[in-house]
């Protein structure tokens, strides 16, 4: 196991035990918003500083990417290693008892995610992605689903839950997916979502409006598991856009031009180069 991969699992593991003590008792911590349907909780801070503690414990220099704290760069800034954190993807699940988040912390040598961790408390479930390396759950090796057909398959979403977001459009969208697939599911935690299409119990995956530590460990699960992940054009830009397609090579053909005329490429006017 890589190096660097071994001390994102240990910081992940670390966090998840904050989260697990957390949730025996969840009239024990402070919920607060950072905007509407936006929350945090005293749980996400703690799960986050113990994982940059690890972290820069072991890599000072690497710079990271956390939800909570934002950009805090590294010892020497514009460093070109970069750990993507989400501390407690699923927040508001976790809040109500609802038993769906994770830990998910990726890391990227010049923009390019190279290691991937989600970890599921609820499951005891540890995914794991090196590049070149494959995807693993629980050490043992994972593929993307068989599904070969949009119409026959089981799709992840996430609904619009800021105020900024443009709900008709998705709206939209989830009418005419719901059309396309045989089923539709929004269980609330995009890196948990995406782990679970690496591990072929969702065949594919859109959102809009996510944010990189939403998508940055799971795009490399999923990768390494034999899928495709991209825009909604079909290109590479989903961390930048924050807009994600994702799902086994036949679903994932069959989605993006499902999206594409709503990608923030294309309203914006500046259509990126697809894969």
């Amino acid at each position: 196991m890589h190096p660097m991969l071994n001390v994102a699992i240990h910081a992940a593991i670390g966090a998840a035990q904050i989260i697990h003590r957390a949730s025996a008792d969840r009239s024990g911590f402070t919920v607060s918003k950072k905007r509407h349907n936006d929350f945090v909780t005293a749980v996400d801070r703690a799960s986050e500083a113990t994982i940059i503690d690890t972290l820069r414990s072991a890599y000072p220099d690497h710079a990271i990417l956390a939800e909570e704290s934002g950009r805090s760069e590294g010892a020497h800034g514009n460093a070109d290693f970069q750990w993507i954190i989400d501390p407690l993807d699923g927040t508001t699940n976790f809040i109500h008892g609802f038993p769906y988040y994770c830990v998910s912390i990726a890391l990227a040598y010049r923009g390019e995610v190279t290691h991937a961790v989600v970890y599921d408390p609820n499951r005891n479930e540890l995914f794991t992605a090196t590049r070149g390396g494959g995807a693993f759950l629980n050490e043992q090796p994972i593929r993307v689903g068989a599904t070969a057909r949009l119409a026959d398959g089981l799709i992840g979403t996430g609904f619009p839950f800021r105020d900024t977001d443009d709900v008709a459009t998705y709206t939209r969208l989830f009418v005419e997916m719901s059309g396309a697939c045989a089923g539709l599911r929004r269980p609330g935690a995009c890196a948990l979502d995406l782990a679970n299409v690496a591990a072929g119990r969702l065949d594919g995956f859109f959102e809009q409006g996510v944010n990189a530590w939403d998508m940055a460990a799971g795009s490399l699960l999923i990768t390494e598991a034999g899928g495709h992940v991209g825009d909604y054009t079909g290109g590479d830009a989903f961390l930048r856009l924050g807009e994600i397609v994702a799902g086994n090579p036949e679903v994932y053909a069959e989605m993006v031009p499902k999206l594409k005329g709503d990608s923030r490429a294309i309203r914006s006017g500046t259509l990126l180069v697809a894969r």
